[in-house]
């Protein structure tokens, strides 16, 4: 009986194991959005093949205090793409369409999370 329960919390852990190994499903397609450098002046960045269903600070507009938002984003992925006004994915949000047109500059953004529709 002993060996049972020892057997089968084997393998629970094995599944339980085995389910957190898997890998994270990624968006295939470019994420782009534009910031202002430490120059001053408007640059390009891209998210290439972004981890799905996780929050993606944009680094380069992560703080509010030393930064401005980044702005103008472009999802080319093959997932909706929720865009938000603060780091974290908080505040407010607007969802672009897979492989949808360009936002314009006025669209901004701190934060971003793709998932599958």
């Amino acid at each position: 009986m002993r060996l049972r329960h020892t057997l089968a919390a084997a393998c629970g852990a094995l599944a339980l194991t085995a389910a957190l190994a898997a890998p994270a499903h990624a968006a295939t397609g470019e994420f782009h959005y534009r910031f202002v450098g430490l120059s001053g002046e408007p640059q390009s960045a891209t998210l290439n093949d972004p981890v799905s269903g996780e929050c993606v600070t944009i680094p380069e507009a992560a703080d509010p205090g030393a930064s401005s938002p980044a702005f103008a984003p472009h999802n080319d992925t093959d997932e909706f793409a929720i865009v938000f006004t603060e780091a974290d994915c908080t505040g407010d949000s607007w969802t672009l369409r897979p492989h949808g047109r360009p936002a314009t500059d006025r669209l901004t953004l701190r934060s971003v999370v793709f998932l599958r529709g």
